[in-house]
């Protein structure tokens, strides 16, 4: 009996329960009859309604969609029907996981030749029934297929039973080494995470000199391995560093941890903490632990050193401005003198030897704000050669005639983009400390490349670096004054020949110049000074200019400025100067003042010159406020000191004249806002 042609259910199918591998329940094998005609359907269901349960479908469709829902013993397949023929139909069941090892019969009244039957077989078939069938072949081969399907179903399902049960045997022995399975587990814990942990857990004697090891990385603590201690007699005592053998000495008998020095297989001396606790009922036993704290002294170093110079930064920003107040005033006392007297010899000596005194000062106020990244930078593109030309000059009579100066730049070194005035200053720091390092003679060789640095290396990004080194053949700094160096004060010269702000006023110029400063050296072998500047690219401007002398404004005589500054004598100073060059000179000692005399019928004034840092009310503030009556009010600012984030936020039609400033650059500075273009 066949069953009824519904798309939707097959009938007597068994009930599945979700996530179940077979059904709850054991069937009868189904055979899929497929045929077009409902004749030859009916029939073959006659013949094997007694072998299996029948399933119908009159198309190849209809086929797929029954072995979508389950599986079939033997699939019986109509060669020549519409739409889907046999052999295509053949070839989908093939394809399908579930399908693909299902038996398919062909049936077929014609095609008996060979390429026909190759076809067939081709597509999946294992058999051929030819119409009009036997009933008793078609019955036995179909028997067979239906036998072997039940009995793969057996096998099947034993092997799923004894799966079953050795699942549960597996699960019962699980159970049984549960508890084992945990101890190993903590114990495993405890001894990972006394791994992790830069201490070792050691036994020692209250007179003893070299512990024994229970537990912890001792390795990587040590260098050595724990068997190491129990073989090599004595082998701790001798590596601890000698300014420290008291304090461990001690720490046999101390209640709290003994901080000590000790030397790594590698050679280097690691900072340990021993803490050590007495056994109880063991006279003269002790328990404890080694915790290395290296890493952590070293940043406590860093953030000391740190702290340092954020204290002498700040030291030296609360000084930088007043202090500048005060050279200004004598260098422009100075000028004033020069230009308004006629001095014999004498005096004009006397008053070079105030202006390289003042200078000398200024100098050092600006090293100071140098190193601590307080400096005002203008950077630029800058060629070495050109700087090269100009400091040949200058260092020649200060080298003496023991010291040969060499340079080493390549022909197609790029420029640099820096302060070219603080290139120039750095690069005379490095010749005269090499000059220093060889008091009988040498040879000072400064060097340029280029370097392209692919990824980030410490303190350096990458891209394209303009290298320039400074090396000497002198002695050598030694390896424990080396790390040393760079710190700001710190000297090795004799008292009264060093300030001890060269190497670090250079460290902060490159740092600051987004570069940065390394120090290569070896006793005997001489030092290696390198400075690593960041290379110019694009449309930055070449400084390539001369230096210009004192200029007089190419504007008509008689224009009026309005001077702002807290500083009296600086102020009248500056005056002076520009009542000199032909300039009507306001005064005003305040911000506050100068909005009020602008509130006056102020806006005659043609410019105004003003000091950054004022009490209340900065000369930047002046300036925007000042602006808010007339947008294109021209303006320079003058400074001894100021925040480089603050004085950045500027209008780019401000220039800043950084105090003491010459009284030709002050012109300049007016002359440019006053012709713009």
């Amino acid at each position: 009996m066949s069953l009824p042609l519904d798309n939707a259910s097959i009938p007597g199918a068994p009930e599945l329960v979700a996530g179940a591998e077979e059904p709850l329940l054991t069937i009868r094998p189904r055979v899929l009859l497929v045929d077009d005609d409902h004749r030859n359907l009916l029939a073959l269901s006659e013949v094997l309604e007694d072998v299996a349960e029948i399933v119908t479908a009159d198309s190849g469709a209809e086929a797929l969609r029954y072995l979508l829902k389950g599986q079939f013993a033997v699939i019986l397949l109509d060669v020549l029907m519409p739409g889907l023929d046999g052999y295509e139909t053949a070839k989908l069941v093939r394809m399908r996981e579930q399908s693909r090892d299902t038996p398919i019969i062909f049936l077929t009244a014609i095609n008996k030749e060979d390429a026909h039957l190759m076809r067939g077989y081709d597509s999946g078939a294992v058999d051929f029934v030819f119409k009009p069938f036997d009933p008793v072949i078609l019955r036995s081969k179909v028997a067979v297929f239906v036998s072997l399907y039940e009995k793969t179903r057996e096998i099947e399902r034993n092997a799923r039973r004894e799966q079953i049960l050795l699942q549960e045997t597996l699960n019962a022995q699980s159970e049984r080494l549960k508890v084992d399975q945990a101890l190993r587990e903590a114990e495993e814990r405890q001894a990972l995470l006394l791994r992790a942990l830069p201490l070792a857990v050691f036994q020692i004697q209250a007179d003893g000199a070299t512990p024994s090891f229970i537990a912890g990385d001792v390795e990587s603590l040590t260098g050595f391995s724990s068997e190491a201690f129990e073989e090599v007699q004595n082998i701790w005592q001798p590596r601890i560093h000698p300014d420290d053998l008291r304090a461990w000495s001690a720490s046999a008998n101390a209640t709290g941890p003994t901080e000590y020095r000790w030397r790594h297989r590698d050679g280097a001396y690691r900072v340990f903490v021993d803490q050590r606790v007495p056994v109880s009922g063991r006279s003269g036993t002790l328990v404890g632990t080694l915790r290395d704290i290296t890493e952590q002294r070293r940043l406590q170093d860093q953030l000391l050193q740190s702290q340092k110079l954020d204290a002498i930064g700040k030291l030296t920003g609360g000084i930088a401005h007043d202090f500048n107040n005060l050279l200004g005033s004598v260098l422009s006392g100075i000028g004033l003198l020069e230009r308004r007297t006629n001095l014999d010899q004498r005096g004009q000596t006397i008053l070079g030897m105030m202006r390289h005194a003042a200078q000398q000062g200024s100098d050092l106020v600006n090293r100071m704000l140098t190193f601590s990244r307080r400096q005002h930078l203008q950077p630029k593109m800058v060629r070495l050669a050109q700087s090269a030309s100009a400091l040949d000059s200058m260092l020649g009579p200060v080298l003496g005639g023991l010291v040969t100066l060499k340079w080493e730049l390549d022909e197609e070194l790029w420029p640099a983009f820096v302060d070219s005035g603080e290139l120039e200053l750095a690069l005379m720091n490095l010749v005269i400390n090499a000059r220093d390092a060889m008091p009988s003679g040498g040879t000072v060789t400064v060097a340029g490349t280029n370097r392209h640095l692919s990824d980030i290396q410490g303190d350096l990004q990458q891209g394209d670096y303009v290298l320039v080194s400074v090396s000497d053949t002198g002695a050598g700094i030694p390896p424990e004054l080396l790390q040393r160096v760079l710190e700001p004060f710190f000297t090795t010269k004799d008292p009264g020949k060093g300030t001890g702000l060269g190497l670090s006023s250079v460290l902060g110029f490159a740092q600051q110049s987004g570069g940065s400063l390394r120090v290569y050296s070896e006793p005997g072998t001489g030092t290696v000074v390198e400075v690593w500047l960041p290379r110019a690219v694009g449309d930055t401007q070449d400084d390539t200019s001369e230096p210009s002398g004192e200029i007089e404004p190419l504007v008509a005589a008689g224009q009026t400025v309005l001077l702002v500054d807290d500083a009296v004598g600086l102020r009248d100073l500056t005056r002076m100067h520009l009542t000199d060059a032909g300039y009507h000179v306001t005064c005003a000692a305040s911000a506050t003042e100068a909005l009020e005399m602008i509130n006056h019928g102020g806006t005659i004034f043609d410019v105004i010159v003003t000091d950054y840092a004022m009490p209340n009310m900065s000369g930047l503030d002046l300036i925007t406020t000042a602006r808010a009556t007339r947008t294109t009010w021209p303006a320079v600012i003058i400074s001894g000191f100021a925040d480089v984030e603050d004085i950045a936020k500027r209008p780019a039609d401000v220039p800043l004249v950084t105090k003491p400033f010459t009284r030709a650059a002050l012109l300049q500075a007016l002359r440019n806002v006053l012709t713009p273009g």
